[in-house]
């Protein structure tokens, strides 16, 4: 068997993408670009770290951002000689009111999968009604060659998507299993030929992994990591960040470099990685046997990261079922975007990833609880010594949704200490800088890209406004309403309208609900 399949099976269970996803129709639902837009009389937040300002209005040529002008005072009538002139055949866009930030980078997207039964059209669109206009694909799941294709048909707006990074998984394609450091190099620079943007890890020998992270910095591609158990007792966060790892995903191998009285994990003597109850509840116990927060030995850790300018993509959300699985499993959205063929695919089994829900209970979550307080005062301190924190969803497992997820994340950082401002920032511009793409996207500034999202509510407020549902909110006549979702995405220049792209989801779940009579019911319910 190949390296990277063995890989796949037993470190990720990776075989859950291994299929190509159908994909997504050549039609692009937006309007635009325009030779001139102009977004008038918003308040901006611009992702740099400045405050909001407003009311302002962006000028927009084509796909670029030529111009940002203050154009008056809160509460005050706008003084129309001050506002930009709209020439003949361009665009309005009526914003007082609203709120004009970046596009979203999701450092963490998985583009669906078979057995999810999740297609690209579906998963896309459900990214772009919320404001992401930017994913990383870590692993490639439905093939290079797929993702390439569906990479260049977002690039030219063929199709109404995020623009994709992709990151192949470590030795994808390779006809013979890698055993050297020799071939770990040839397969990198293979990999570099074919189009990839970057390599995604899951733990390899240090001799291979070395090797590949040091041929993959000479071509100036980026990495990630996902340090599986099965080979971090010898290779944790810290050596791949010294070998040059760009970022690391989830928490996988931080707790391990923080061990001052051990070398691995206290696992249970039954212990079987292939068990899924085994491997996500004994990691709900990892943190507490880490060095203490602000100890010498957490904060050297801490301090050498730092200055190996390394970025932690914590995708705390997707873990948020091991400790409130309640929760995640009755999300809103369930009942209306959530396909019959994913739900399915969540529902507890030996057999799926993430599926891990073998006998769950309050001990479980408690230590969970107990585990995201730790890694959450880490990533915070982190973040609070200029470290780049940015943020991904792994949406499609464990209960969580493309696009809703997302939003959960945000709401995570903030729990975690995050500023909500401090928030959209590694939401954008530090997602953007961790991709290399700073340059075009990530702020809204002079000489970007187009790449926007225009909301009516206030998400520094209130951060749940972003999710499609809305944010639920009692009106002075005693009313209940939803306000907020996403209203207009912007990418690339082109305008989406984001309920609607919301409305489609909607559509293909019931045309699925009606093909199959299927209804949605809780676990174990008849």
């Amino acid at each position: 068997m190949r390296l990277y399949t063995l890989l796949s099976l037993v470190l990720c269970s990776l075989i859950i993408y291994a299929q190509p996803v159908p994909e997504a129709p050549i039609i692009s639902e937006g309007d635009g670009p325009y030779t001139q837009l102009i977004i008038r009389g918003a308040t901006l937040i611009n992702s740099t770290g400045a405050p909001p300002i407003g009311p302002v209005d962006i000028v927009i040529e084509d796909d670029e951002i030529v111009d940002i002008m203050v154009v008056g005072y809160p509460g005050v009538e706008i003084d129309s000689s001050r506002r930009p002139t709209l020439r003949e055949g361009g665009y309005e866009i009526d914003a007082e009111g609203s709120y004009v930030m970046p596009g979203f980078v999701d450092m963490h997207g998985h583009i669906g999968g078979r057995w999810q039964g999740a297609g690209g059209e579906y998963v896309f669109k459900l990214w772009m009604a919320h404001g992401i206009t930017t994913i990383r694909d870590p692993s490639c799941g439905n093939g290079l060659d797929w993702v390439l294709k569906h990479k260049e048909l977002s690039e030219q707006n063929k199709i109404t998507a995020p623009r994709i990074q992709a990151y192949t998984a470590f030795g994808m394609g390779s006809e013979e299993p890698i055993s050297t450091p020799e071939m770990a190099r040839d397969w990198v620079r293979d990999n570099a030929k074919k189009g990839a943007d970057g390599i995604k890890f899951f733990g390899l020998s240090p001799k291979l992994f070395a090797a590949a992270l040091d041929e993959n910095k000479k071509l100036g591609l980026r990495s990630a990591c996902h340090h599986a158990q099965m080979e971090v007792g010898r290779w944790n966060v810290l050596h791949s960040a010294r070998a040059g790892l760009t970022s690391m995903e989830h928490w996988y191998g931080l707790p391990e470099a923080l061990f001052s009285d051990r070398t691995l994990q206290d696992y249970r003597l039954d212990y079987n990685y292939q068990n899924e109850q085994h491997r996500f509840g004994e990691a709900g116990k990892l943190w507490k046997q880490a060095a203490k927060p602000y100890s010498e030995h957490w904060e050297s850790v801490m301090e050498e990261l730092l200055e190996l300018d390394f970025t932690i993509d914590p995708t705390f959300n997707i873990y948020e079922a091991s400790r409130d699985l309640h929760r995640a499993r009755r999300a809103e959205w369930h009942e209306d975007y959530t396909l019959p063929s994913l739900w399915h695919f969540y529902q507890p089994s030996k057999i799926s990833h993430g599926s891990y829900w073998h006998y769950w209970g309050t001990e479980e979550e408690v230590s969970w609880r107990q585990n995201y307080n730790l890694w959450m005062t880490f990533i915070n301190e982190y973040k609070n010594r200029g470290g780049r924190v940015t943020a991904g969803s792994d949406s499609g497992f464990i209960f969580q949704l493309y696009g809703f997820a997302y939003i959960r994340e945000l709401e995570l950082l903030r729990e975690a200490g995050f500023h909500p401002l401090e928030v959209i920032r590694s939401a954008t511009l530090y997602g953007a800088e961790a991709l290399g793409m700073d340059d075009m996207i990530g702020s809204v500034e002079i000489g970007k890209k187009a790449d926007l999202i225009i909301i009516d509510e206030n998400p520094l407020q209130n951060l749940k406004v972003l999710y499609g549902t809305g944010a639920i909110k009692l009106t002075d006549d005693n009313e209940v309403v939803r306000v907020g979702g996403v209203k207009y995405t912007i990418k690339d220049g082109i305008i989406y309208d984001a309920k609607q792209l919301l409305a489609d989801v909607k559509d293909m779940v019931d045309k699925e609900k009606e093909e199959s009579g299927w209804e949605l019911k809780q676990p174990g319910m008849k």
